[in-house]
């Protein structure tokens, strides 16, 4: 059995063809699955899912069903998710007379299953079986799954909790305030914290499909009440959910009671909860608006800028930049700025990084100048920082930077900075720079870059350490093709040829390389001028890579 595997398993329904798939391979895959191991057992339940046609279409989908609902009860839980989810799959292109006859059935004895793993299994199905029910069987469903929730068994009522969603989305109105609500209750209050956190999940699912009064009503006292749990877990997740139900609730209970929730998770005792609520700051203002952000939940975020913990203020700074938009420039600049600086100078690189990569975000006032000098101020001693992915980050944000800066400002600032990178000891670094130079010149113009870029290259380019020198290689092969024929000619070929001469032998094979680069970028006589002439005098080096690229260049020339 351990030799039939995914791909083979179509094969082999292909080859024996549909009635014969029907009669002896689905058979023979119930009937043998019982000690396979868990990696077969689970291609084959993905497998499944792609079956219909290989029985004879949707009005034999119910053979696949038995095998299927055997790999739903093994022990193995990633076997009983694919399992679950290709019965879902099935059963949504099932007609409704077969999920009344075949489907609903399978739910059932897996809901009655005696060993737990039917019955988790179960809780992910109901779904698909409900909405083609008759009324009787309807109410049946409801039962069983509400007795799911009262499981003995803490996973299978996890199971149930995570499912209730889905199954509530397709019970009936007047059911769901009833029978479903009722089953919510009883999860939210049990005993186990990881059953009431799933239960979370729930609330925001019901929440959107109840009216806002009743939601107001049964809802929120429930999620108030989970922002207050015993267990961090459940708070982690409120915290992680919270800012959906403001939309459902409404604006007056979302300031009176969500508002003050959210706040004092903002200042939880576990860090793992701040972590959480952090990380949705944004997006929670933005459904609050300007005003009750500033006067609500801008303190605690000064509060967590300097947090003992750099997990949350790291959070913080992934997300912060994004409430530039929500505040507006006079707010940004009086509340926010404190706040950007500080992250901006904390003392782990990840906390610095993640602010750096969200610094685009406040492009809509950058224009002001206080906050340009600020900035600045900081971006600076980050080009210095001693971790080498901090520089890394500014150095990727410095086109962005450029285009909001404009030309003479950026030259000023931080041109000199630009070229100082290609020094770096980090060879990621200097590679970053070189591109950084080619992004510079399509923002800001070949003329600027032969004023700016062009005259330091040319200096650089006798450095006395060979990792320079093949950096500003790299350089001129990325600028070479913005800056135009012309200039290439007349700049930064010459160094390229002196280059051939170097006595470094890396340095010659990447000469080669470059100069095959250039071959397209320049006119034809220069290339039988100067460019063949070097490639030839190469490919007699001493160096074996230098030959092998001195080659491949001339081969270009002669296509």
């Amino acid at each position: 059995m351990s030799m039939v595997e995914e791909p083979l398993l179509s094969t082999i329904a292909r080859a024996l063809g549909e009635e014969r798939t029907r009669k002896e391979l689905i058979p023979f895959l119930s009937e043998n699955n019982d000690d396979d191991d868990d990696e077969v057992l689970r291609a084959i339940a993905e497998e499944l899912g792609v079956f219909i046609p290989y029985v004879g279409g949707v009005e034999h989908a119910h053979v696949l069903l038995p095998p299927l609902e055997t790999l739903c009860t093994v022990e193995e839980t990633c076997v009983r998710d694919k399992a679950v989810e290709t019965l879902c799959k099935i059963g949504s292109q099932m007609r409704d007379n077969d999920l009344v006859d075949w489907f609903i059935p399978l739910v059932k004895r897996l809901a009655a299953g005696e060993w737990f793993t039917a019955r988790v299994s179960a809780c992910g199905l109901f779904h698909i079986a409900y909405p083609s029910a008759p009324e009787v069987l309807k109410t049946d469903l409801r039962s069983i799954y509400s007795q799911l929730c009262q499981d003995d068994m803490p996973m299978v009522r996890r199971s149930a909790a995570s499912n209730l969603g889905k199954f509530a989305a397709t019970v009936e109105s007047a059911h769901l305030k009833t029978d479903i609500m009722q089953m919510f209750e009883d999860l939210t209050q049990d005993d186990q914290d990881t059953v009431r956190l799933l239960a979370v999940e729930g609330c925001v699912t019901l929440g959107k499909s109840l009216e806002p009064q009743y939601c107001v009503a049964h809802i929120l006292p429930v999620i108030v009440n989970f922002s207050q749990d015993k267990s961090w877990r459940v708070r982690y997740m409120v915290a992680n959910q919270l800012y959906e139900l403001c939309e459902a609730v409404g604006p007056e209970p979302t300031r009176t009671d969500l508002v003050p929730a959210y706040v004092q998770l903002l200042r939880d005792n576990e860090a793992e909860v701040r972590i959480a609520a952090a990380g949705k700051v944004t997006k929670f203002c933005q459904t609050l608006g300007p005003e009750l952000a500033i006067q609500h939940i801008l303190p605690s975020l000064k509060e967590l800028s300097s947090d003992s913990s750099q997990h949350v203020r790291s959070a913080l700074a992934s997300v912060v930049m994004g409430m530039a938009s929500v505040l507006g420039k006079d707010a940004t600049i009086e509340q926010l700025l404190p706040i950007f600086l500080s992250l901006l100078k904390d003392e782990f690189p990840d906390v610095r990084l993640s602010i750096i990569s969200k610094l685009d975000q406040v492009d809509q006032v950058y224009c002001h100048l206080k906050l340009h000098r600020c900035f600045l101020c900081a971006i600076v001693e980050l080009a210095e920082d001693r971790h080498w992915r901090v520089r890394l980050a500014i150095i990727e944000y410095m086109p962005l930077l450029a285009s909001q800066l404009g030309v003479q400002f950026f030259d000023d600032k931080l041109g000199a900075l630009c070229m100082q990178w290609l020094q770096d000891k980090v060879y990621f670094i200097r590679d970053a720079a070189a591109n950084n130079l080619k992004r510079l010149a399509e923002e800001f113009g070949p003329d600027w870059a032969m004023e700016h870029i062009i005259p330091q290259i040319l200096d650089m380019a006798n450095s006395s350490h060979y990792l320079y020198r093949m950096t500003i290689l790299r350089a001129i092969s990325l600028l070479a093709p913005v800056m135009g024929s012309e200039i290439t000619c007349s700049k930064l070929l010459p160094v390229v040829v002196n280059a051939s001469k170097d006595r470094v032998p890396n340095i010659k094979f990447n000469v080669a390389k470059i100069l095959q680069s250039l071959v397209p970028i320049i006119d034809q006589s220069v290339v039988e001028q100067t460019i063949r002439p070097c490639l030839v005098e190469l490919s007699e080096d001493p160096d074996a890579d230098a030959r092998y690229f001195a080659n491949q260049g001339l081969q270009s020339i002669d296509l």
